[in-house]
């Protein structure tokens, strides 16, 4: 293991993170709210601090870097970017406790949406906007934003390829273009010019600059923090529909707007992760109006609140219009298979993948085929083009991963008593990094019930399902930590 290698990474993500802090700072002067700056400038010097010692130790780091050091870098710089983010909550005591403010800023830089806050709007300005900037960071990753920005030398490819490869969700690395530099500097270029543009549309809305660039920020990362107790339920109509096309457009694999950009609409209409995800979309939507019509005073309002919530939910972005805790069963029952679905790989949004589901149907279909012919050679094709076998038993591999985990942490969590609905739901939310379950950590509700144990059991879940499982389960690994 390099160990000086990943120092440095960890060493230039947490510098990273404490010049963001800044416009916290900024807006904090503003308020004139003395206590919550003074948090952030402890945070920073800290935060800053200790970036240069790893930076010091780091020194004469050795050039090897492989997909251990990969993994290890995403992993260990992801816990460390959350112990110092949190630090902000805690010094300043709108967060008193350790844990309860981990879980939040996790849930921030993991674009999961969960929290304990019983009344997030007591929050001061300068918090919020730090709360909800954590999605904007974590939605396309962090490790991509140091790829972009941070120059590197010409032997240094490997690095990044690994750096990538660990960070990028979804079931393979599909490449933008043969330089990773250029590829990071498209995708956050992309991502920088739909988020400007959604903030645009909610000021044109008449939504106030402060509320328009949290709610940019929550629906670029697919977070879904709210800055209002009622999540998005008091804002006008328009604002609603604004967010539901975002939530929407974010939750697309971004390779497909790199092909729009090169007017290749051919590979975007081909693209049968893209077909699955937009047809979801319509179905839910359509199913769930018909099922809770008689919920809510015209058809129009019906579909509003559906399509939102279907957006909201397959995107993992976790805004609410109104309670789908109320929801028939019918109803809930479609938002909880969209929860493990998920949006499209390559997206901000997170979930099991709508490819990875494309990909176990139709190497199910494969298996089908090869009972009835065993002789027969069939190959899993996506896009019209053979998938690689490797690809496949890794998407088998991660499923196995994906439901380990999964069944773990809803036996954990269910020692504190709660129904089986809330802890299901709590854990798949978590997992899949979407925000609200259903009953008690539903869209009105919270998780600040759990026990400080179960608290870490889904803080290690939102990590897991962020970073693709692999990076955490690789922390965990004795033969992680030879030394070369």
């Amino acid at each position: 293991m390099n160990y000086k290698i990943i120092c440095r990474i960890i060493s230039q993500i947490l510098a990273i993170e404490g010049v963001l802090m800044l416009p916290a700072v900024i807006i904090g002067v503003c308020d004139g709210a003395t206590e919550s700056v003074l948090a952030f400038l402890i945070t920073m010097s800290a935060t800053l601090a200790f970036s240069g010692i790893l930076a010091l130790f780091s020194r004469k780091a050795k050039k090897g870097f492989y997909a251990r050091e990969g993994f290890v870098c995403v992993g260990l710089g992801w816990v460390f970017l959350s112990i110092f983010g949190c630090l902000p909550f805690v010094i300043s005591g709108e967060i008193p406790h350790f844990t309860d403010a981990l879980f939040e800023i996790v849930s921030g830089f993991t674009t999961t949406g969960s929290s304990i806050l019983e009344n997030v709007e007591a929050l001061s300005r300068c918090m919020l906007y730090w709360r909800s900037f954590s999605h904007w960071l974590g939605g396309m990753g962090v490790l991509v934003f140091i790829l972009a920005v941070i120059p590197r030398s010409k032997s240094s490819g490997g690095f990044s390829l690994h750096l990538l490869r660990a960070e990028s969700p979804g079931p393979d690395v599909g490449k933008l273009m043969p330089k990773l530099k250029k590829t990071a500097l498209t995708l956050y270029s992309i991502y920088i010019a739909l988020t400007v543009i959604n903030f645009a549309a909610l000021m044109i809305a008449k939504m106030n600059w402060f509320d328009a660039l949290c709610t940019a920020f929550g629906t670029a990362g697919t977070g879904g923090f709210g800055i209002k107790a009622d999540s998005m339920a008091s804002y006008s109509p328009a604002i609603q529909i604004i967010t539901t096309v975002f939530m929407l457009l974010f939750g697309v694999n971004f390779n497909c707007y790199y092909w729009l950009l090169l007017r290749n609409f051919k590979s975007v209409l081909k693209n049968e992760e893209l077909h699955l995800y937009l047809g979801s979309f319509a179905v839910a939507t359509a199913l769930i109006t018909v099922n809770t019509l008689r919920m809510f005073s015209s058809v129009g309002e019906g579909i509003r609140h559906a399509a939102f919530q279907v957006a909201s939910i397959m995107t993992t972005t976790g805004f609410a219009t109104t309670d789908f805790n109320l929801w028939p069963a019918f109803s809930k029952a479609i938002i909880l298979a969209l929860m493990i679905m998920g949006a499209c790989a390559g997206s901000t949004g997170g979930g099991f993948k709508c490819v990875r589901v494309l990909l176990l149907f139709k190497n199910l279909k494969r298996s089908i085929k090869k009972l009835l012919h065993p002789q027969s050679v069939e190959t899993v094709r996506m896009d019209g083009e053979p998938v690689r076998e490797s690809i496949v038993e890794n998407t088998n591999t991660y499923l196995i991963a994906y439901a380990f985990i999964a069944v773990a942490s809803f036996l954990i969590i269910s020692l504190d008593g709660f129904s089986v609905e809330t802890n299901l739901s709590a854990m798949l939310s978590c997992l899949n990094n979407i925000g609200p379950g259903f009953d008690v950590v539903g869209p009105m509700g919270n998780f600040a019930g759990y026990s400080v144990i179960s608290k870490l059991v889904l803080i290690l879940d939102m990590l897991a399902g962020r970073l693709e499982i692999f990076p955490i389960l690789v922390l965990f690994s004795k033969r992680t930590w030879k030394v070369n």
